[in-house]
């Protein structure tokens, strides 16, 4: 009898560390219960025990797990490797949970007008990097550290290769 106790104690201890490794990271989680609660009770802060806010992450982990394996298997049946977005829609459907699929889509589309954005505004700036990174010291082969020329000296320089391969084309 007593060596099935230490089993089931060894069972819930490995349990234990496995949730640990695998579950989402707890201030997260802790944020993000703070936030809906805090929404949900304007009028008192709700505190949390250890308890609950790891049901809550286990929850959180548990669903994705499931929500990740319909749609990959939706994405099987479609003869693909790689799960989409839309994948996802189906596959809340599938597991019934209808009702989470337009906040997620907009959420998906606020995502990628962000992103979008962010990216227009980086593209911008390649240039202005593209200029820094010619005044960066490089390396000539001998492990001295010479200075890249500007776009002036690179023009300059092009120019004198053009003049002299002319001069040696006439010469022939």
């Amino acid at each position: 009898m007593a060596e099935i106790e230490k089993q089931k104690e060894k069972v819930v201890a490995e349990a234990t560390v496995q949730i640990d490794q695998e579950g989402l990271p707890k201030t997260i989680v802790r944020r993000v219960v703070k936030e809906k609660l805090s929404q949900l009770s304007t009028d008192t802060d709700i505190s949390l025990l250890r308890d609950s806010l790891l049901a809550f992450s286990e929850s959180a982990r548990l669903f994705i797990h499931y929500l990740s394996a319909t749609a990959n298997d939706i994405c099987k049946e479609s003869k693909r490797q790689t799960i989409n977005a839309e994948d996802v829609f189906k596959a809340l459907e599938e597991i019934e949970f209808p009702e989470l699929i337009e906040p997620l889509k907009a959420s998906l589309e606020g995502f990628r007008e962000k992103n979008s954005k962010r990216k227009s505004a980086s593209s911008k700036s390649p240039e202005s990097n593209k200029k820094a990174k010619l005044k960066e010291p490089v390396e000539n082969g001998k492990g001295k550290k010479k200075e890249q020329p500007s776009d002036n000296e690179n023009e300059d320089a092009q120019a004198g290769e053009e003049v002299n391969e002319v001069e040696d084309s006439v010469d022939d």
